[in-house]
């Protein structure tokens, strides 16, 4: 595999892992090669045991300003099935991000448009800054948002895409915050201790209870509270409380001492 370009990844001896968006002179835009070694990295990060906690940022004034306007001028040459290609590949980055097994943590220091706010949404928790910005431009380039929009109509709600969607308005941390896109609004000498201190609660659980509580999650949102979904969570905790990491959590409770898995 060659050197990544514009990925960087960082593994801390907590199992703390950053991925950090580096094309800081083009506002972390995206063009094909981002998205493929982005893609990369978070299959390599969820495959690697070592690591527990997964942070996304970015280097300089952007989080991601969206797609790259090279990038743009090549797609506007494309046929019907070169696009379709390029578009699945940003599908598959979305889905790669959404379904990590690692738990996930948006740091945003600075604007976020269109597939930014796609990184965002399918990030777990988002810490941001008060000068980042959001927008969902696709509209005003006569495009629509559409591979990510099923996380960010998920992270926003309904009503908030329909205006946000058509609109293209930009909307600051606040909004963000009030919406549910971000979960926390922080000054920025203080994005890292915050981002510190959410990957200090993540250490403190089972990885394997994580993982599974993230599938229980996408396993019951949107579903009536039925037979088969009371079955299934029934089966979902008996099956953890067997495993060899719910006796041992259990025992460390009991027994007043750490957990096996705490540094």
């Amino acid at each position: 595999m060659n050197e990544p370009r514009y990925v960087r990844s960082a593994v801390a001896a907590d199992g703390v892992a950053t991925l950090t968006l580096d094309r800081a002179d083009v506002h972390n835009a995206f063009d094909d090669v981002l998205i493929a070694e982005l893609t990369a990295a978070l299959r390599h990060l969820d495959a690697d045991s070592d690591v527990r906690v997964v942070v996304l940022a970015a280097n300089g004034k952007s989080f991601s300003a969206g797609a790259d306007l090279q990038w743009m001028k090549r797609m506007a040459t494309y046929s019907e099935a070169e696009n379709l290609r390029d578009a699945l590949h940003l599908a598959e980055l979305m889905h790669v991000l959404d379904r990590m097994h690692k738990p996930t943590i948006a740091r945003v220091q600075g604007a976020a448009f269109g597939g930014g706010v796609g990184l965002v949404a399918c990030c777990d928790m988002a810490v941001a800054a008060p000068e980042a910005v959001f927008c969902l431009s696709e509209v005003r380039l006569g495009l629509i948002p559409a591979v990510i929009s099923p996380y960010v109509v998920r992270a926003m709600g309904q009503r908030a895409a329909r205006r946000y969607f058509l609109t293209a308005e930009r909307f600051g941390a606040a909004e963000a915050l009030r919406l549910g896109m971000v979960s926390e609004v922080v000054d920025p000498g203080e994005l890292d201790a915050a981002v510190a201190k959410l990957t200090g609660h993540l250490l403190k659980g089972g990885p394997h209870a994580i993982a599974a509580s993230k599938d229980l999650i996408a396993a019951v949102s949107d579903r009536p509270i039925d037979t088969a979904v009371m079955e299934d969570t029934a089966r979902r905790i008996a099956q953890t409380r067997a495993g060899a990491e719910g006796r041992e959590g259990v025992a460390a409770f009991l027994e007043k001492r750490g957990a096996g898995w705490i540094a």
